[in-house]
């Protein structure tokens, strides 16, 4: 099989091995970089130098492959261009707002009388001690710090705060009423133990804004780390309200009023025409660059031509500029209606890969109550979501999250990454898509926000297989289901079929936001 004038590759390569390399080297461009190129590799030397072809095994060519897809760093340098051009990503706008301005309120009676944590003790210290650490933990957050006493004290801060975003309150010590005054506001609150001080009031006053629906989140905990998980919430929820959803096309899931109603986001429509319009715009030259990077760094490529992987990275490159246009830190395209429709050229699968990778979202189908969870939780925990849809298999007590888009970087944009494989969309075996070979052994999250029904339904498992099945969606992730699998059938009609995926134990995460948002959890497991 010859690859070049004077380069051949054994003939025992197998088809899908040269479809690989192929890739790699376009046809236009082999005569003009080949040589350089795989000398770079390592995969050949030169023919004339050794004066006959210069033919490599399998072993050194797939070798050679396996240092193309853990990254292909040499190529990059190649082209510093292409190189910086790609590192700086694509100009996505960052939510532009405030930051989060939040009380921080700190209980305790008088140090003359005799109470936990003891008689005398130095709380203005303690108070100093935690707004530091705070201030340092969280530099997102404005804190305003004030003392309550009783809770004419509480009710006195709350009549000056009309612009505060939030309270913390901190209770170092006993039964000063001032926690209840401040949840029965209404407003975002965190109840904070300071062990040994305050954890009677804490339990009191917590359980009594739980049982009467207060957007309270409580944390009673020894290791602050747990006090900062909380204290983001504050953060997500205010970029939320500073941020726009760009859909295309139409579709379904929650409410658009619903999403600005509870969240402030702000849902901006577009027909697929125009997303279509700015595909055909879009600069060949870097969709190119786009669709080298995916190649070079997916551990395989199967049915895709590079030609349909250069279509995927003019639409990425599209959707991008939309969103700068209307200022989105998410997209969400009626992918399936547009493509099946001839409305849109290329599927947006590998573009909402990148985006998902690069910390923003990018959401299939036109799903706003998968999109607003995926941004909800890309604020909250810096994570990618996964939609999907689910399939389970009650003999080995597994849930498998089928979808043709997943993210490969699942622990966010600065972890690692696992590898994946391009593929052709499942249904209709056409386009670009993505398999993600996700990490095992590992905890995921399942949920979806809905804002018009002000609940969050909630389920877990541990990552145990990447599923390998032609039928159905390209990407299979399975977990063992943590809890009993036959209630996990039970909601799929008042909340379809989608679901979305994230890595990591989140539940206490989820469990704050619910609470400072006023939503209920259904734990569906």
């Amino acid at each position: 099989m010859i690859v070049s004038r004077d380069y051949h590759i054994g003939q025992e390569l197998s088809a899908r091995e040269y479809h690989f390399f192929e890739l790699q080297f376009p046809n236009k461009t082999w005569e003009v970089s080949m040589e350089s190129e795989m000398r770079q590799l390592g995969l050949i030397r030169s023919a004339r130098a050794a004066g006959r072809n210069c033919g490599f095994s399998r072993r050194q060519f797939l070798g050679g492959c396996a240092a193309c897809a853990a990254g292909f760093s040499v190529l990059s340098a190649l082209n510093a261009t292409t190189a910086a051009a790609l590192a700086a990503g694509e100009d996505i706008p960052a939510p532009a707002g405030p930051k989060p301005k939040i009380r921080l309120v700190f209980t305790h009676i008088s140090p003359n009388s005799p109470t936990w944590p003891h008689i005398g003790y130095d709380y203005e210290r303690r108070k100093k001690d935690w707004t530091s650490k705070l201030r340092k933990a969280c530099p997102g957050v404005e804190f305003i710090v004030a003392t309550a006493m009783n809770a004419n004290d509480a009710n006195e801060i709350l009549k000056g705060d009309s612009e505060v975003d939030g309270y913390i309150v901190y209770m170092l010590a006993l039964w000063t009423g001032a926690p209840q005054a401040i949840a029965a506001s209404g407003r975002p609150t965190i109840f904070v133990d300071d062990l040994y001080g305050g954890s009677g009031e804490f339990l009191v006053a917590y359980a009594a804004a739980k049982r009467n629906g207060w957007k309270v989140a409580g944390v009673s905990s020894n290791n602050f780390d747990d006090v900062v998980d909380a204290v983001r919430c504050f953060e997500c929820i205010k970029k939320l309200q500073h941020s726009n959803i760009l859909r295309i096309g139409g579709g379904f899931g929650c409410s658009p009023e619903g999403i600005e109603k509870v969240f402030g986001t702000k849902v901006i429509f577009k027909p697929h025409e125009e997303l279509d319009d700015l595909y055909k715009k879009a600069d060949r030259a870097k969709a190119r660059e786009w669709a080298g990077r995916w190649i070079r760094e997916a551990q395989e490529v199967i049915e895709p031509s590079r030609e349909e992987i250069e279509k995927s990275g003019a639409m990425y490159l599209a959707m991008c500029e939309m969103m700068r246009k209307y200022k989105a830190q998410a997209i969400t395209v009626n992918c399936l209606g547009g493509f099946y429709g001839g409305k849109i050229t290329a599927y947006p699968c590998l573009g909402f890969f990148q985006l998902n990778n690069d910390g923003w979202v990018g959401a299939c189908e036109s799903d706003l109550k998968s999109t607003i969870s995926m941004l909800l939780m890309a604020y909250l925990t810096g994570r990618p979501g996964f939609i999907s849809d689910p399939v389970i298999d009650t003999s080995k007590n597994q849930i498998i999250y089928a979808h043709c888009v997943a993210p490969n970087k699942v622990w966010g944009p600065e972890g690692r990454s696992n590898p994946y494989h391009i593929r052709n969309h499942s249904e209709d075996r056409k386009g670009a898509a993505v398999r993600s070979l996700m990490p095992l052994g590992d905890m995921t999250t399942t949920l979806e926000f809905d804002p018009d029904k002000k609940q969050v339904i909630f389920h877990q498992g541990k990552s145990v297989a990447n599923i390998d099945e032609d039928r159905a969606c390209r990407t299979k992730l399975a977990a063992e289901v943590e809890g009993d699998i036959d209630k996990l059938m039970n909601y799929w009609d008042t909340w379809g079929w989608h679901r979305v995926t994230f890595y990591g134990d989140l539940k206490r995460p989820v469990q704050n936001i619910a609470a400072m948002l006023g939503f209920e959890i259904i734990e569906e497991a």
